[in-house]
């Protein structure tokens, strides 16, 4: 995986290994060099409060002879314990699974879900898609898109219909034809607006009072490319009960690897997947340890 991930990460990975190379040809000291990682960290857009968070606990484990390999050494510890705060464990019962998606509009919801459910397949388990998005014609032409070239029924409602009735209907099916897991696609429309948070725990309920236990998983789906103003949006989100982790999109495209750290460290939840392509196969679980490693190697 590490080799596949430094590929995929080359922008934000180029920027460390050329500030790293400078650093290892310089006899700066301790804090010459501490100041030149902080402004690395900012150009990454790991965020202002948590480059300052790292930077402030190697400062505390370093000692003012310390030469970059070291420092750079507990970068990588510091990195690595920062990401392991919460477990990117994920939960997926063979029977009778559910997972909802939930995030902003453009930030690659419905491609995310469908390389889960691809990875599902690979499994062998039989997987049933939820268009949930009502507000959004395109949003349900995509998912039917994607059943179609997964091989995987869709379950839709009519435009502007009530998403939660949509997603009861789809239990039924579900439960009926004994599928392993259900996929729900829900909107993300105007993320300021009240009534989406509440139309979002609608669909919850509806699903908690179906099948006990679900949803299993609530995906925070969130573009990376966007760094810290995808911070912003998904704070709003925070506001949802039950988000169990992060789906992190679009990490093959952009500088901005950085703000992996401070979605972690701000919203305190896990990045349990992260998606790295257009395709349905171009998707990895998030090892914090692999992330590391293959950014700073």
């Amino acid at each position: 995986m590490i080799g596949s991930l430094k590929q995929k990460i080359s922008r934000t990975r180029s920027l460390f290994k050329e500030r790293f190379s400078e650093l290892l040809k310089s006899d700066k000291s301790r804090e010459e060099i501490l100041e030149d990682l902080t402004e690395t960290l900012i150009l990454a857009d790991v965020g202002v409060i948590t480059t300052e968070k790292i930077i402030d606990s190697i400062r505390d484990k370093s000692r003012k002879t310390d030469t970059f390999p070291t420092i750079k050494h507990l970068l990588e510890d510091e990195l690595v314990v920062l990401l392991s705060q919460f477990p990117p464990n994920f939960s997926f019962d063979s029977t009778h699974s559910v997972v909802m998606f939930v995030g902003v509009n453009g930030g690659g919801k419905t491609t995310s879900l469908a390389k889960l459910a691809f990875c599902f397949k690979q499994q062998g388990k039989e997987v049933m898609l939820v268009a949930a998005d009502t507000f959004r014609a395109a949003a349900q032409e995509q998912l039917q898109m994607w059943g179609k070239k997964l091989n995987m029924p869709v379950i839709k409602g009519q435009y502007g219909a009530d998403p939660a009735s949509v997603a009861y209907d789809a239990l039924q099916s579900f439960k009926s034809r004994e599928f392993q897991a259900l996929l729900v696609d829900t909107a993300g429309r105007i993320h300021t607006n009240i009534n989406l948070m509440t139309e979002l725990e609608k669909i919850r309920r509806v699903i908690s009072r179906e099948i006990e236990g679900a949803p299993h998983e609530i995906l925070l789906v969130m573009d990376s490319s966007i760094g810290q103003n995808a911070l912003v949006q998904a704070k709003e989100y925070l506001k949802f009960s039950g988000i169990t982790g992060i789906f992190l999109t679009k990490l093959d495209g952009t500088a901005k690897g950085g703000s992996v750290l401070s979605i972690v460290d701000e919203l305190q939840l896990p990045i349990k997947f992260v998606g790295i392509g257009e395709n349905e196969n171009d998707m990895l679980r998030f090892s914090p340890q692999e992330f590391i490693t293959a950014l700073l190697s």
